[in-house]
């Protein structure tokens, strides 16, 4: 039972401060804070950042970064004596085999700049253009009312870009319409879908277009608070939307307070509501909904929460007009920041209009190498599609028929040298390792997935599958969030279009 004077939301920056859980630190932060000490050290445990503070390099086993040879790369860092401990997806696919180093943090941002689109005037976000500072969708709002702007974000037909494809204009008049005045806009920047790296370029070369529209959506909402939660190996990309705070002080309002707020290392906290657990000290385990955020979210209150890319649209919608923005796109509103990554000629984030076709965007990152065999087309979340989808619309709609989905964005090609057995396997580990665990389905299904790829791995033996279409069903029916939901996807897609790979 927790004390009412203790300061919950502050033990995850003071366990950070002391650099993680060693010995003695959940017994400090219990005295300094109030929260009971055992429950100090649960939320400590659930982060990897600080759960393992003397982990070393972090040695990224994602897809992308096991197809580049990251075995490799962990045996040579281990060989010339430093610490070198595999991770889930560091957001660095377009660098496969991607590693990342605490103590290097800061001058990596200038390192990691990612092949993108060329300018141009039909580009919502164009992170190619010269990032400016002139708060022109600001100053309209301020002339034109808050119900203009959300008129504009209907008109626009914008969807959260995050992954989920909600309509946007929703989540923010559900906001407004509250009788509560206490809100709050958060920002998701806590980017962790394997082979997505969209939000970390935004951030790096468009941080401005960041944070007008945070400034647009605390002003239509009348909220006094802005939290933007950053995942924590993008240091320097926080570092990046704290300069360009700074530089725009003087066109914001003054009453509003931004809060910069680090992730500690758990992909799920990418869920928005396991977000709010975080951003309130505690575990980051996803609530049960309803009540949505917009009318419970952060200490209670309505709360606005929009990933990176959704945010950076908000300038240009407000500026030329939703119509416009609709406009740009083929079978679905706007424009979407596509990342391609693993076997690609040129890794890296397409802008390009929604409903382009997978082919076209593999002809705008140089074409695959060696011969197609499947892609990934949203993350891990998403599954595999073969090569002969290559003409399919990447789109929310399009993907979901096709028994996928778009989500991050975030899509990993694949050729033909790739086991299909052990790219299941290589996204079963990465579901299994960052489940929160709180709901049986997930914490024992995605165990059973990949319990039951290794020992096909290992026997070949198709009676080592047996019974997954039940657990996968189970998983999909009865997890709380959509980690659950999806993690057999990759699985249950490779064995429907390689059945020969899995004895079938």
């Amino acid at each position: 039972m927790q004390p009412k004077s203790a300061r919950r939301e502050e033990v995850l920056d003071r366990l950070e401060e002391k650099g993680g859980l060693r010995p003695g630190v959940a017994r400090q932060v219990h005295l300094e804070t109030g929260v009971p000490e055992a429950d100090v050290y649960g939320v400590g445990t659930f982060y990897h950042l600080l759960a393992r503070p003397d982990a070393g390099v972090a040695v990224c086993q994602g897809l992308s970064c096991r197809l580049a040879g990251c075995d490799r790369v962990k045996a040579e860092l281990e060989a010339a004596g430093t610490i070198a401990t595999y991770t889930s997806c560091l957001g660095r696919c377009d660098f496969a085999p991607a590693t990342w180093d605490p103590a290097a943090e800061v001058s990596e941002a200038s390192e990691l700049q990612a092949a993108i689109s060329p300018s141009g005037s039909g580009l919502a976000i164009n992170l190619a253009a010269t990032d400016n500072k002139r708060y022109a969708a600001l100053a309209t709002l301020a002339e034109r009312g808050a119900e203009w702007a959300l008129d504009e974000l209907e008109t626009s037909g914008i969807t959260g870009r995050g992954g989920a494809g909600f309509p946007a204009h929703i989540k923010w008049r559900g906001v407004r319409g509250q009788t509560e005045r206490e809100r709050y806009i958060v920002l998701n920047a806590d980017e962790g879908e394997p082979g997505t790296f969209k939000d970390r370029e935004i951030m790096l070369r468009r941080p401005h277009l960041v944070i007008e529209g945070l400034a647009v959506a605390a002003a239509c909402l009348e909220a006094k608070d802005i939290y933007i939660y950053v995942r924590g190996e993008f240091g320097s990309f926080r570092a990046s939307l704290e300069s360009a705070l700074a530089e725009a002080r003087d066109r914001l309002d003054p009453a509003v307070e931004w809060h910069f707020v680090n992730g500690h290392g758990a992909y799920i906290c990418g869920e928005e509501t396991a977000l709010l657990e975080a951003l309130e000290g505690k575990r980051g385990m996803p609530r049960m909904k309803p009540p949505f955020p917009v009318e419970f979210g952060f200490r209670g209150k309505p709360t606005l929460i929009q990933n990176v890319e959704t945010i950076a649209c908000v300038p240009a919608i407000l500026e030329r007009g939703g119509e416009w923005f609709r406009g740009l796109g083929r079978t679905e509103p706007g424009t979407k920041l596509y990342c391609l990554s693993g076997h690609v000629e040129r890794p890296g984030v397409y802008e390009a209009p929604m409903g382009v076709s997978f082919g076209e965007l593999l002809d705008m990152a140089g074409g695959v190498v060696g011969t197609l065999k499947a892609f990934s087309p949203g993350g891990a979340s998403s599954g595999f599609l073969p090569a002969d989808r290559i003409d399919v619309a990447m789109d929310f709609k399009s993907l979901q028929e096709a028994g996928s989905m778009l989500g991050s964005a975030g899509i990993v090609v694949l050729n033909d040298t790739v086991d299909m057995v052990e790219a299941a396997l290589i996204q079963a580990v990465f579901f299994e390792d960052e489940s929160c665990g709180q709901c049986a389905p997930c914490r024992i299904g995605t165990q059973i997935v990949r319990q039951a790829l290794e020992r096909y791995q290992a026997s070949r033996d198709a009676a080592s599958l047996r019974d997954l279409d039940e657990v996968s069903w189970g998983m999909g029916e009865a997890s709380i969030c959509g980690l659950g939901q999806a993690a057999s996807l990759p699985l249950t897609s490779a064995m429907k279009y390689f059945p020969s790979e899995f004895g079938l």
